[in-house]
C-alpha cells in the first residue's frame, strides 16, 4: 500500500467538524479506508484516457417517453363511471371542514 494521504488525526479533525464521535477502532477503520479509496484513486488516474469519450451513462440508454401529442381525453361520463358518487359531472365526495 502506499504512504498514507489521510492521517488519523486529520479524519479525528473531520469527525470533530462534523460532531460525529467514533471509538478509537472506528477512527483506525476510517483512515484505513480513506487511505484505500485514495490509493484506488490514483491507480484508476494512471489509465489514459486521452481517447476515451466522455459518458455520463457506463451503457447507452434512450428514453421511453413517448411523443408530445394531443390525444382525446376521458370524457366525464366515463370518468365518473365507477365514482362512488357524482353530481352535475363532477365527483361527491365527503367533507372534511
Amino acid at each position: 500500500m502506499a504512504a498514507e494521504k489521510i492521517t488519523r488525526a486529520e479524519v479525528e479533525h473531520v469527525a470533530h467538524l462534523a460532531r460525529l464521535h467514533f471509538s478509537p477502532e472506528e477512527l483506525d477503520g476510517f483512515t484505513r479506508q480513506l487511505n484505500e479509496i485514495l490509493a484506488y484513486v490514483a491507480k484508476i488516474e494512471e489509465l489514459d484516457t486521452e481517447c476515451v469519450e466522455p459518458t455520463t451513462h457506463a451503457i447507452a440508454l434512450t428514453n421511453a417517453f413517448r411523443e408530445d401529442e394531443v390525444r382525446p381525453g376521458l370524457d366525464v361520463a366515463d370518468a365518473l363511471a365507477n365514482a362512488p358518487e357524482g353530481e352535475d359531472g363532477q365527483f361527491v365526495v365527503p367533507r372534511v371542514i
